[in-house]
């Protein structure tokens, strides 16, 4: 009988994929995406892609909610700095994602969970080997409990 729950619960580890949020800026990194698809680019499955139109309108609270949700991980990307559409909006989004470190940090998150990187349009390639980067580390890592605290917290 245990031998058996042991098998199942080496079945479940293995089964389990991280849950990526993506969160790309639509003139860069949310084009190298789909470039990126349209290259026939393999990388993992594990990313679900959120487009907002700049990456300096992310909200803090987007990162938050989505960890209290059940993403494991999530990557920002947007333009690189000096190339953005809206002209400064990249280096808006680097401020909020260094406060966005700070929060994580006091609430012990793993600072791997979180990832910005600059993207451009062209950077098909890239985007897909971020994305395997990423998909590794998070698995590594294992499955992220903030989910589960949250609710221990809301009870």
């Amino acid at each position: 009988m245990q031998e058996e729950v042991k098998n199942n619960n080496i079945q479940t580890a293995k089964a389990w994929k991280p849950k990526i949020l993506a969160i790309f800026c639509n003139w860069c990194t949310y084009t190298a995406s789909d470039l990126a698809g349209v290259s026939r680019l393999k990388y993992p499955a594990t990313t679900r892609v959120v487009r907002i139109m700049c990456s300096g309108r992310l909200d803090p609270q987007f990162i938050l909610t989505a960890f209290s949700e059940g993403a494991d991980a999530i990557l920002i990307g947007g333009c690189h700095p000096g190339d953005c559409h809206y002209a400064t909006g990249n280096y808006k989004c680097l401020r909020r994602f260094h406060l966005i470190q700070k929060y994580m940090k006091q609430m012990n998150i793993e600072p791997e969970r979180l990832r910005l990187e600059w993207i451009s349009a062209s950077e098909g390639k890239r985007l897909a080997e971020v994305i395997g980067e990423m998909t590794e580390t998070i698995t590594k890592l294992g499955q992220s409990k903030i989910k589960q605290q949250v609710a221990n917290i809301e009870k």
